[in-house]
Formats: structure tokens, C-alpha cells, sequence
């Protein structure tokens, strides 16, 4: 028999969950599928329990600065590892619990098991066929792991079975350097592992402009090894493995593995749509509305690799969740992009990256925060933010940053790409003092000097900073 539905969704992660929200609103005909954990990658493996492992790392490392702030009795300090992967593990737990609640209730509307396309309309799922007007992808991404390294075993970890583990060694290489990489392997040198860290290109955290990686490289080796640009080959030696590289070989008891997530799309019969698929197995998809080619399937959040990253899966759910009740579909006004590596300093992209920039119609503004008062003061004083503008008219392009506070500061620059603000403009808002926003102001300023429009504003928009000293 077969089973007959308005709207199929497979996978309920953050997307798919989404998509379920806006589909309940519409109609009660409607199918959920799950291969795998329930509960979300965001709250499960990423995400929540990397920045609840990350929140205990920070205390950890704040115990370097007590004694140039003048406290005593570092000495009986101790860091306990199993008690904060406990901490961590249970706060995770609590995650899960929340977002699995959207799901344990659906009772036969809710399936586990691996779908597989028949043809657009149709998916087979554990033996059972079931048409859908319309289906939503929303499988998620799985980390990349090569097929050789799988011979370690339990000594090679990724990204999410790191936190399954209840304790952890006193030493660990980490492979990959993006974001989740780069936030791990700064989390596992601040709660006392010795890590030495391996990227074969020599940019960290998705950064592309060469001053701010250079920044941001500077600051992140000051607390862990890093072997950049080159290639890491791994072998056995008395039950550790051995990480060979350009400059030598490290050996470590464990290996983290954060060299990126591929889309779960393997084995879900793409093929059966009728389309071309590219040299990854991926379908043509349109950014804007999530429709692939003109079908009436709609592909969303890591399962199409396109922004992924939780509030953009959780936007591109609902998205999907509304074409699928209309014969005409939308296209939506994607949000600014924004990408924040939680390390420290913060690693932060707004907009246009600088690979992505024409450079001979932009100017950049920067500004270092070395000698920031606001920064000196919490020792926080690594790193440097480039602003990017039109060089015509001054509306602001993008930024990347490796920032004290970037989190806060992308935020601010996201909101104003948003609205399509100038740096002009954004010298007229108000800037408290002393504040981590004032290196902010400068990079604007030194911005708008650059602009080829002339304003009549007041010069004051213009001005230095005065004493530099004090306001920088």
C-alpha cells in the first residue's frame, strides 16, 4: 500500500525541523524521515557542546593572567578534565532533550529509517512507498573522514565523537584548521592537552585576507603548534600515532579530525530526479528559494553545502517549508552573510570576503588591536579587523576580523550591510568609550578617506582620534 502525503521531509535536523514548523502550519498530511541520531547535529556533536566545552576552556586559560592582575595562588589551581567533558556531555544531553521533542510526538507521521528516491514524488523508506506533492531534503553533513585512517580506531576522533569521550590525553593533533578545527584545537590546548595542529593551506578559520590570517595565526601559535600548508600523513608507532609533515614528524595519543563535513546525500537516489548531477553527486539548486532545477523537491541547510551554518538552516527550513504549499515559488532575500569562529580572538567574516572583492573598486579599512586601550585592559589585546567599502560611493562591502569581542562586532557590521549603509554613515552613530567598537570607528574612518564621493559632513567624522593613546 502506499501512502499518500502533501509534504515529505527527510531529515529532522535544524532544517528539517524548520521546514516541519512552517509544513504543520498548512496541513497535518505530512511525513517526517530520520536516518540516524535524533536531535539535531547544532545541539548534539557542533554547535551547543563545542561552545559549552569552549565556555570552560576560557576559564581555564584566565588562570595565565591572574598574577599580571594581581591575583595570588595560581599554583592550587587544577584542571579536571573528566569533570568538564561530564559538564559538557549533560548540557548537551539537555539540548538534545529539547530538540527532540519536536519529533517524539509525531507518532507514525514520524519515521526512522534511510529514504530513497523512486522519482521526484516518490520516496521508499524501510520497505514502505509514499508520494508527496512535494519533499524537502534536509539530511545534513557528516564529517570527512578517510577511508585508510579509519585503520586507528578509537585513535582517531572527528568532531563529533569527541564528545562522547569521558576523558581525553595529554597530547592530540588536530587536522584542519576552519572553524570547527580551529575552535577545538585552542579549546583542548586551554584545558592542559599539549596540541600541535596540521592545515595544508596557510589560512585558519575561513579567513582569506592575508593580514588579518597573518593576525590571527600569530595569536592562536602563541598557545598551540601549528604546521601550515602542508600535507599530514599518519602512521602507527607503539600504539600513538605518528603525524608526518613537511617540518618533521609529531607524535600524539590521540588525533582530532576536523577536515570539513560532506552533505548526506549518498545513497538517497538523486539520480532518480531526472536531473544533472555535478562531480559531488549534488543537484542544481537555486540559493533563493531551495528548489532544485524545477521540481518539486527542495533541498536545504548542509544537505546543499551552501551556507552551512545553523541560522542559515534554519532560515532555508523555512523557506522550503513555505514553497511547498505554492504552485508559484518564491525567492527569498537571503541574510547577510555572517560566519563567527568562537576562539580567541574571535575569527569573524561579514559579507564579501576579500578573495571575493575587486580590489580595484574597494578600499579597505583596518585597524590592530595591539594597542587598544579597552583590549590592554582584559588582555585581550590580538588582532586585527579589515573593513571593506565601495570605493565610489562608500557602502560598506564586508569584513574579516580576528577581534577581541568580533562576535559583537559582526553583529554590528552584519546589521549594517543589511541595511546598506555607508561608512559615512556609520561615523555618525554614536561610539561609547572605552569600548572594543572604537577600533571599529577607525577602520571606518580610515575607510572613508579613501572614498572617491565627496560629503559635506562636518569634519569631526574625519578627524583623528585624539590622545591615540587613549581612544585607538
Amino acid at each position: 500500500m502506499v501512502r499518500k502525503v502533501d509534504v515529505a521531509i527527510i531529515g529532522a535536523g535544524s532544517a528539517g525541523l524548520s521546514a516541519l514548523s512552517e509544513v504543520q502550519k498548512k496541513t497535518d498530511a505530512y511525513i517526517i524521515i530520520n536516518a540516524g541520531h535524533y536531535g539535531t547535529s547544532c545541539a548534539r556533536v557542533a554547535c551547543m557542546p563545542t561552545k559549552a566545552l569552549i565556555e570552560a576552556a576560557n576559564c581555564c586559560h584566565g588562570r595565565e593572567m591572574f598574577a599580571d592582575l594581581g591575583v595570588e595562588g595560581v599554583d592550587r589551581l587544577r584542571i579536571n578534565r573528566k569533570k568538564i567533558l561530564a559538564r559538557v556531555k549533560a548540557m548537551r544531553d539537555g539540548f538534545v532533550k529539547g530538540t527532540k521533542q519536536a519529533t517524539d510526538e509525531l507518532g507514525d507521521r514520524n519515521i526512522a529509517g534511510r529514504a530513497r528516491f523512486r522519482d521526484p514524488r516518490t520516496i521508499e523508506v524501510n520497505g514502505e512507498v509514499i508520494t508527496a506533492r512535494r519533499v524537502i531534503i534536509a539530511t545534513g553533513s557528516s564529517p570527512v573522514y578517510p577511508q585508510p585512517w579509519r585503520a586507528f580506531g578509537d585513535r582517531i576522533l572527528t568532531t563529533e565523537d569527541l564528545f562522547y569521550q569521558d576523558d581525553l590525553p595529554d597530547s592530540m593533533g588536530v587536522i584542519g584548521l576552519g572553524p570547527a578545527g580551529l575552535e577545538l584545537a585552542q579549546a583542548l590546548s586551554r584545558i592542559g592537552i599539549r596540541v600541535t595542529a596540521f592545515d595544508q593551506i596557510k589560512f585558519i578559520g575561513g579567513l582569506s585576507d592575508p593580514q588579518v590570517n597573518d593576525s590571527a595565526v600569530q595569536a592562536i601559535s602563541g598557545e598551540l603548534t601549528l604546521h601550515l600548508g602542508t600535507r599530514a600523513e599518519l602512521s602507527d608507532v607503539g600504539g600513538k600515532v605518528k603525524i608526518t609533515h613537511g617540518s618533521g614528524e609529531t607524535v600524539v595519543d590521540k588525533v582530532l579530525l576536523a577536515m570539513g563535513r560532506r552533505p548526506n546525500v549518498t545513497d538517497l537516489g538523486l539520480e532518480n530526479l531526472g536531473v544533472e548531477l555535478d562531480e559531488h553527486g549534488m543537484p542544481p539548486f537555486n540559493p533563493d528559494s531551495l528548489q532544485i532545477a524545477d521540481l518539486p523537491v527542495f533541498i536545504t541547510g548542509d544537505a546543499n553545502n551552501y551556507r552551512p551554518l545553523l541560522h542559515e538552516a534554519i532560515d532555508e527550513g523555512h523557506i522550503a517549508g513555505y514553497n511547498a504549499f505554492r504552485d508559484d515559488v518564491s525567492c527569498f532575500r537571503r541574510r547577510v552573510p555572517l560566519a563567527i569562529t568562537f576562539c580567541q580572538p574571535n575569527v569573524v567574516l561579514v559579507g564579501k570576503r576579500y578573495a571575493e572583492l575587486d580590489r580595484k573598486t574597494t578600499v579597505t579599512g583596518s585597524f590592530d588591536f595591539g594597542r587598544q586601550s579597552r583590549a590592554r585592559m582584559s588582555n585581550t589585546n590580538q588582532g586585527r579587523l579589515s573593513l571593506y567599502a565601495d570605493k565610489g560611493s562608500g557602502t560598506l562591502l564586508g569584513a574579516e576580523m580576528a577581534a577581541p569581542g568580533g562576535e559583537h562586532l559582526g553583529h554590528l557590521i552584519s546589521l549594517a550591510l543589511q541595511q546598506q549603509v555607508s561608512v559615512f554613515e556609520m561615523l555618525t552613530l554614536p561610539y561609547y568609550h572605552p569600548v572594543i567598537e572604537e577600533g571599529f570607528r577607525t577602520a571606518v574612518r580610515t575607510a572613508a578617506k579613501q572614498v572617491d564621493k565627496k560629503l559635506n559632513e562636518s569634519e569631526l567624522l574625519l578627524c583623528e582620534s585624539f590622545p591615540p593613546e587613549c581612544i585607538s
